[in-house]
């Protein structure tokens, strides 16, 4: 069933859905047409639906964004039967008041000075278009569709898609 959302129904649903995964693909190119792709976890996401990930301002992933704002941002869960394919921009932000607001306790394992490392920034990405697959319901839910399907020759209903536009 195809259900595409907008503002605030489309964030609450990324939301949700990413608290589910945790842990995206993120895929950039800078100036090259090659792609860079590396796991990475988001922090937060904000009330207009901009995903954000701490990281190393001398990162690879940095200099990309600085010559190519334009990212992938791909997320999967195949036990739990969620995914989402964002295209966005990224940007890098060194505020100190971002930092603070997004520091978790987690984040120290990759910078151990605090919110004060000097390496430390942020990589804000701003969705242009995302794409979500989901089931609703429970495993045992899905496996009982499916079977019905199968016997009365309808046609399965796999789950839920669709755009999501902030």
């Amino acid at each position: 069933m195809e259900k595409n959302l907008q503002s605030n129904e489309a964030i609450k649903k990324l939301e949700a859905l990413v608290q589910e995964v945790g842990t995206c693909m993120f895929i950039s190119s800078g100036k090259t047409a090659r792609q860079n792709t590396r796991p990475m976890a988001v922090v937060d996401i904000d009330s207009q639906g901009n995903l954000w990930f701490f990281t190393n301002k001398f990162s690879n992933k940095v200099n990309d964004i600085v010559e190519n704002s334009q990212v992938q941002l791909v997320f999967a869960h195949p036990a739990r039967s969620v995914f989402i394919d964002i295209h966005g921009r990224a940007s890098v932000e060194t505020s100190p008041q971002y930092i603070a607001e997004k520091w978790t306790p987690l984040v120290k394992a990759w910078f151990p000075e605090g919110k004060d490392d000097p390496a430390i920034c942020l990589i804000k990405v701003k969705a242009d278009e995302a794409h979500y697959w989901s089931v609703e319901g429970t495993k045992v839910g899905a496996m009982a569709k499916i079977a019905m399907s199968a016997v009365t020759g309808k046609k399965l209903e796999e789950g839920v898609h669709g755009e999501l536009h902030f």
